[in-house]
């Protein structure tokens, strides 16, 4: 059994301002040069690329183009008998102008998580409480310039000596643990297979004020532990690495996990141990069927994210226009909430780069749940998990489609009243 991370990596041209990772999606989406435009408001002054990031603060002057094509490459449809295709298999593609039409997408302003009034109250308060989030993914990028400082460290080893210092079971786990491989190496600076947990990790937690992008927490009080449990170029892992992950951030001080990754199959021990652990969960809903179109986990189950436990919670995809993302897995019974996670621009290895996916929803929750987790000391992380999603801003686009009927709203969450009903 293995489970595949289904992110949908989004092609998005920022001229000389991010390093671009792109893959072809099944709607053949394609985004021309300024096709998305940057927030012009100024979030973050004291960060290059906030400005680009709409999830935390969108004024409506975002707008997506896409060129999509009409037709299909029809190739396929002509194969020898042996099963290959032979040398006039293939109808030529039309390219004209009747080819392809052109969509887009504007905007809608005040769709963002609200983070601004969250920030103002945490940095006036004396009282935050330090916080590990585990992130149970790829590696990521511990020397990025953006992380560096975010990045859990473990005081109690001693780094390169290969004894196991602390007697965790883990020799020289410094920064956490590589399950995939079976080493302390939680970052590979010769591959790209860690582009996907550097980018969840920025979001959460990269460094305010310092260049390059704002995380939802900044570094001062909340660290990211990197445990590696998805490898290769197609994001692979084995949910018995993902269950020692989870072990091993419980017992080494994580309160809260973020896994962005989900599969079809269900394994009954994953399950007993996110139902048996104390930490906060917050999952990915998952990317669709193999056409790309959101698939409801209420009727077609995917895992995590349709485990109904209270400890568990479970984000879609939300565009910058106040729609779901097509792609987005939903369910008003097995999704919680929605997050932005279209065209996210975060931090990946050796630079910035957007993604897009429920993969990139998943972790505004993390960072908002370690926020608020950080900010109020009061409160279990059970508490977080009511504060978030009972303080959810409803819209109509959501009604049926998650179960708060809404989305992210830190600055809300902040002044939730604990004891208050949330779903």
């Amino acid at each position: 059994m293995t489970f595949l991370n289904r992110t949908v990596l989004a092609a998005c041209l920022l001229a000389a301002a991010c390093t671009v990772t792109s893959q072809a999606s099944p709607r053949d989406r394609v985004t021309g040069p300024g096709a998305l435009l940057p927030d012009s408001s100024g979030l973050s002054p004291g960060d290059t690329y906030a400005e680009y990031q709409w999830g935390l603060k969108n004024d409506g002057s975002l707008q997506l183009v896409e060129i999509r094509s009409q037709f299909a490459d029809s190739g396929d449809a002509y194969e020898t008998p042996d099963g290959e295709r032979g040398p006039h298999s293939g109808l030529p593609i039309p390219y004209g102008p009747g080819g392809y039409q052109v969509y887009t997408t504007d905007a809608a302003a005040g769709v963002d998580i609200n983070i601004e009034p969250a920030w103002e109250l945490y940095d006036a308060s004396q009282t935050n409480r330090d916080v590990v989030v585990a992130v149970i993914d790829t590696g990521a990028d511990i020397l990025h310039p953006d992380l560096r400082d975010s990045i859990w460290v473990n005081g109690d080893e001693i780094p390169g000596d290969g004894i196991d210092n602390d007697g965790n079971g883990y020799a020289d786990d410094c920064f956490g643990w590589d399950f995939f491989y079976g080493d302390p190496f939680v970052f590979s600076a010769q591959s790209s297979e860690d582009t996907h947990g550097t980018h969840v990790a920025g979001t959460i937690a990269a460094g305010r004020h310092n260049g390059g992008i704002a995380g939802i927490t900044g570094s001062e009080h909340v660290k990211i532990m990197i445990l590696k449990v998805l490898g290769t170029s197609q994001g692979i892992g084995a949910p018995e690495d993902v269950i020692a992950a989870i072990r091993y951030a419980e017992a080494n001080g994580a309160s809260i996990c973020n896994l962005s990754f989900c599969s079809g199959v269900y394994s009954q021990e994953l399950a007993d141990t996110i139902q048996n652990s104390g930490m906060l969960f917050v999952v990915a809903a998952g990317n669709g069927d193999e056409n790309g179109i959101g698939l409801n986990i209420d009727q077609i189950p995917a895992y995590p994210a349709s485990l109904p436990f209270p400890n568990v919670i479970t984000v879609s995809n939300l565009m910058f226009d106040g729609n779901l993302d097509t792609s987005s897995n939903f369910g008003p019974e097995s999704a919680d909430i929605a997050a932005p996670g279209s065209y996210i621009v975060s931090t990946i290895p050796g630079g910035y780069g957007f993604l897009s996916g429920t993969s990139m929803s998943a972790p505004m929750v993390t960072g908002a749940a370690a926020l608020l987790y950080s900010y109020r000391p009061d409160y279990t992380v059970l508490d977080v998990r009511d504060a978030l999603l009972g303080s959810a801003r409803e819209l109509t686009t959501l009604g049926g489609r998650v179960a708060t009927s809404g989305m992210l709203d830190v600055g809300a969450a902040f002044l939730w009243e604990k004891g208050s009903t949330a779903p």
